[in-house]
Formats: C-alpha cells, sequence, structure tokens
C-alpha cells in the first residue's frame, strides 16, 4: 500500500509540472487553490474509505463475510448520495473556496475553472473510496496496489495528453481526473460483482440494519470531523501563503507535493495499522494489536528518515523540474528544508491514525485532531506572521507533532479497555 499510495501524490505533481511548464504563476496559483477546494470537500468525505477500513477488517477478524459484504454496500450507496448532492452544489463550493482562499482576481478565474470540471467526478470518487475501504479492509495489499495504479495511472497519462500534448492546459489536467476516476469505478464495481455473485445473496435488512447503519454513521460523523479539520489547517496555512503574494502561493504549492508524496508514502503503514489493528480486536486478540502497533512504528520512523533525505537531496532538482518561473523557484529552494522535516515531525499523526481507524476509536481520534488544530490556529494567529513564510511552516510542523503525541497518549488507555 506505500507503493500505492505513492501514486496518488504523483497525480499532484504531474499536475503542478503540466500547468507549471506554462509558466503563469496566476495559473499554477489557481490550480493550487482549485485543488484545495476539491480536497476540502473529498478529503472530508475520506471517512467513506477509512471507516470502511475499520468495519470490514473487524468483521474480516470475526469471520463475518456476510457483515463485510452489509458494510460495502451501506457505503456505496451513501457514496452515490453524497456524490450526486455535491454535484449539484458545485457553484455554491467554488464560491465559498473562492471567498475563503481569497486569492487575486486572476487566480480566483482559473480556480473556478478548475473546480467546476473536476466536480463532475464526485460520485465516481466517493465510489472509489467505498471500494478501496473494503479491498483494505480485508487486508488484500495487491488488489489494493493495482487498482490506485489504475486509477492514478490513467489520470497522469490523460491530464499528461490533454494539458501538454493537446494544449488544454489547466483544463487538461481536471479532465484528466475526471477520466481517472470513471474508469477506476467501472473496474472496481466489476470487480466487485463477480466476487459477490458467488455468494448467498445479501438480504436488504442485513444491509440497513439499524444497529450496523448507525455504527456506520457514528464512525463516519467522527472521520468527517477530523478530516474537515486536517484539511481547515491546510486551508489556513494556502490561505495564509496567498497573503504574502502568488509568487509564494506557488512556491508554497509546490512544496506542499514534497508534503503529500511523503504523507502518502507513511499512509502505507497507517494503512497497514489499520487493517491489523482491526482484525486483531474483531478476534479480540491483544497480542496482535500490540505487535501492530509496535512494527508500523517502527518502521514508519525508519522509512520518514529515508523520505527526509531523499528530498533533501534531491528537492532542488525537481523544483526546477516543476516550474520555469525563476521567483517561484528561488522561494521554493528557500524552504525546501521546512517541506523536507514534515516526514518525521509527522510519522507519528499518521501510524496513530491508522491505528485508532482500524480499532474505531472514532470518537478520541475526532477530539485530538480538534485539540491540534486549535493549537495550530493559535500560533498561526498570534505568532506566525512575525515570521513571514517560515511561521507558516513552522505551524504546520506544531500542528502533526500535537496529533500524533496526542493520540499517543491515550491509546495504552483506549487499549486497557478494549481488551479488557
Amino acid at each position: 500500500m506505500t507503493l500505492a499510495y505513492l501514486t496518488t501524490p504523483m497525480i499532484g505533481v504531474v499536475d503542478t509540472g503540466v500547468v507549471g511548464r506554462l509558466g503563469d504563476p496566476v495559473v499554477l496559483g489557481g490550480l493550487a487553490a482549485g485543488a484545495l477546494v476539491f480536497d476540502v470537500v473529498f478529503s472530508t468525505f475520506n471517512s467513506l474509505r477509512s471507516g470502511t477500513t475499520g468495519l470490514v477488517a473487524q468483521a474480516h477478524g470475526r469471520g463475518d463475510a456476510g457483515e463485510e459484504q452489509a458494510v460495502v454496500l451501506r457505503s456505496l450507496l451513501a457514496a452515490v448520495s453524497i456524490g450526486l448532492i455535491l454535484v449539484l452544489l458545485t457553484s455554491p463550493i467554488a464560491a465559498l473556496g473562492a471567498w475563503f482562499v481569497n486569492p487575486e482576481p486572476g487566480v480566483a478565474q482559473s480556480m473556478r475553472r478548475y473546480i467546476d470540471i473536476r466536480m463532475l467526478a464526485a460520485p465516481l470518487t466517493l465510489i472509489n473510496y467505498s471500494i478501496l475501504g473494503y479491498v483494505l479492509g480485508r487486508g488484500e495489499g495487491v488488489l489494493g496496489l493495482l487498482f490506485q495504479f489504475l486509477l492514478n495511472g490513467i489520470n497522469i497519462v490523460v491530464s499528461i495528453w490533454l494539458g501538454l500534448g493537446l494544449a488544454w492546459g489547466l483544463e487538461g489536467v481536471a479532465w484528466g481526473t475526471v477520466v481517472g476516476e470513471l474508469a477506476a469505478a467501472l473496474v472496481g464495481l466489476a470487480v466487485l460483482l463477480h466476487r459477490f455473485a458467488g455468494r448467498e445473496r445479501i438480504k436488504l435488512d442485513r444491509v440497513f440494519d439499524a444497529a450496523g447503519v448507525v455504527r456506520m454513521l457514528a464512525l463516519n460523523r467522527d472521520i468527517m470531523i477530523r478530516s474537515f479539520s486536517l484539511l481547515a489547517a491546510f486551508a489556513l496555512f494556502t490561505r495564509h501563503g496567498a497573503q504574502l503574494g502568488t509568487a509564494t502561493l506557488a512556491a508554497n504549492a509546490i512544496l506542499m507535493n514534497f508534503f503529500l508524496v511523503t504523507g502518502y508514502f507513511l499512509d502505507g503503514f497507517a494503512t497497514a495499522a489499520e487493517q491489523l489493528a482491526g482484525r486483531a480486536i474483531g478476534a479480540r486478540y491483544e497480542p496482535a494489536f500490540r505487535r501492530s502497533v509496535w512494527l508500523t512504528s517502527v518502521w514508519g520512523f525508519a522509512l520518514a528518515g529515508v523520505a527526509t533525505i531523499v528530498l533533501l537531496a534531491f528537492g532542488d532538482a525537481f523544483i526546477r523540474l516543476l516550474t520555469t518561473s525563476p521567483e517561484v523557484r528561488d522561494i521554493a529552494i528557500a524552504f525546501l528544508p521546512w517541506a523536507a522535516l514534515t516526514a518525521l515531525s509527522g510519522v507519528l499523526a499518521f501510524q496513530m491514525d491508522g491505528v485508532f481507524i482500524g480499532a474505531t476509536w472514532s470518537r478520541d481520534m475526532r477530539n485530538m485532531m480538534l485539540l491540534s488544530l486549535a493549537v495550530f490556529a493559535l500560533w498561526l494567529f498570534t505568532a506566525a506572521s512575525a515570521f513571514g513564510n517560515a511561521g507558516l511552516w513552522i505551524a504546520l510542523h506544531i500542528f502533526l507533532i500535537a496529533r500524533g503525541l496526542s493520540l499517543l497518549a491515550i491509546l495504552p488507555r483506549r487499549a486497557r479497555k478494549t481488551f479488557a
């Protein structure tokens, strides 16, 4: 899953590279702002992926195949419903995003063009979240890898073809995402239909079981709040960067791609923790739970160190590849170390998220995220301005460290209570 997740931030890197080759910071800033709005909306509903993973993993640990199927069907129904509503709300979402980010007029116009196209994929994106959550909950990493390769590979190829080959620019990048999501959704649904065809048909009353639905809604609610809080922090980061000028906004957009690369790199271990911790709790077997926490911690910190070294060594070359603007290049290179070190400051946050999602301790995860967001906002609105762009990156590191340490502090108590 580390390999699978690494393909996701590559979309952002390629999109940035395609638009960055145009040499126009205004269009690049529009991509950054538009992608932020999209990420805020859809990462909020990433609970469909992570919630499905935790519930399926626990059902798998109990050996309850019927509940596994019921969970993914509930998730798919929610995905289609929410996705269609989001398509209808495209205009107000774009307007709200422009108001919040408050970019320059040219950036705002580019942002709106990007959102109008990419939001068409809303139902497909959420369907893919549900399918991936089911696959990961069963621990089928190879299938998850192939699914992500298909989704992101088609996205990347079509974005380059439309954006550069056909000179569609920003619009080509947006349509590339739509095509990739459609292809993945069709293949994923075909896999589910093939798999469930050989099983006893599940009854609707099992799918709409009151206890199961309530548990899914409560879990998704808490994870949605957690995800929205996470994206709120990134939104505040981008908004404050926008006030420092278009060049700084564009430079931070490039550096945030590096942060996202390392984040998805570490998410492989978070996903392993989700599946292994969930199975251990479903089976009521504490030794497996403890071992999953230990192993994902050790490997997570080891690879975070590797990721930091790679970014420090090669980040300069990547920045020069992604943009032709001298001003943007200079700012991004100056702040590269801040972005590279996010791997180490954030690894514990990613890994603890995985453990708590798999264990379905969603309320604790939600509360600690809100606490971390408050600490982040306190720094951002009181001290960050005195340090300029460095103050923004300090705030991000504080946020990541607070998330990891707060969850680690309550982990022993929750484990004792669960396995008592």
